[in-house]
């Protein structure tokens, strides 16, 4: 509906606006690298909730109550839902569960794909629990993980300075933490600027130690995961709704100067 909100200070410079609201929901864009919720007790770190919180103090004082219904990663931009009613919440919980919502994502990932499309089948587990991980969130393809099912299209090829890369459409049809991110790097094309899954685990250590460096920054050339959630279909009390979104604004300006693959 066009409202915009400033989610942070210095910490955090992004920002969400509504895409669109009804009665018992509201879907939001959220931008990178701005928190769903907040984490490790970090009370002072802005976040989506907090600012949606803010947005709708009325309508919570009038008995509104949030449930965050998609989560996204930090680094992550685009489409969240939430629930501003229990019922709604209830249904749309009831939804996710039985994947009845569509979900679509846009990423640019590393190299040429030689494929066009592809469905990637792979079980995905918090690799930790079966070897020795310096990153606890890491996860990764193993036999004795969960299903988990991605469909991958390529849309562009590219070079951008020099670098080849990818645009693909992708729709995780499971949802396993890291979904994406861990099976674009499965089959050799991780999501540019990914720290954990692109480029080892040592520079991501050293980014949380440390911070983004010029060095850093030239290797990853993004500041954050090239991935966005683009698209949503669901049903709901028999009315069915669909969201789309262009690609964010510092992907948008990443493939400015793309030249197309010959």
């Amino acid at each position: 509906m066009g409202r915009n909100f400033r989610a942070g200070v210095i910490a955090v410079q992004e920002h969400f606006s509504v895409v669109d609201e009804g009665d018992g929901w509201i879907i939001l864009d959220k931008g990178a690298p701005l928190i769903v919720h907040p984490a490790n007790n970090r009370g002072d770190e802005p976040t989506l909730l907090g600012g949606v919180e803010s947005l709708l103090s009325y309508e919570i004082a009038n008995g509104a109550r949030l449930s965050i219904i998609n989560r996204l990663d930090r680094e992550t931009s685009g489409l969240v839902l939430m629930a501003t009613a229990k019922g709604v919440a209830r249904e749309l919980g009831r939804a996710m569960e039985r994947r009845e919502v569509e979900k679509g994502y846009d990423a640019i990932v590393w190299g040429w794909p030689e494929w066009g499309e592809k469905v990637i089948d792979a079980p995905v587990l918090r690799k930790g629990d079966v070897e020795e991980s310096d990153i606890y969130v890491r996860q990764m393809v193993h036999e004795e993980g969960r299903r988990c099912v991605t469909m991958m299209r390529v849309v562009r090829r590219m070079i951008i300075d020099g670098r080849k890369m990818s645009l693909l459409k992708v729709s995780p049809q499971t949802g396993r933490m890291h979904q994406i991110r861990v099976h674009t790097a499965h089959v050799g094309h991780a999501i540019v600027g990914d720290k954990i899954y692109g480029r080892g685990d040592e520079l991501y250590l050293k980014f949380i130690e440390d911070g983004m460096s010029d060095v850093m920054l030239r290797e990853l050339v993004l500041r954050r995961h090239a991935l966005h959630a683009s698209s949503m279909k669901l049903e709901l009390l028999g009315e069915v709704h669909r969201w789309g979104l262009d690609l964010a604004n510092d992907l948008l300006v990443l493939m400015d100067g793309a030249r197309d693959a010959d």
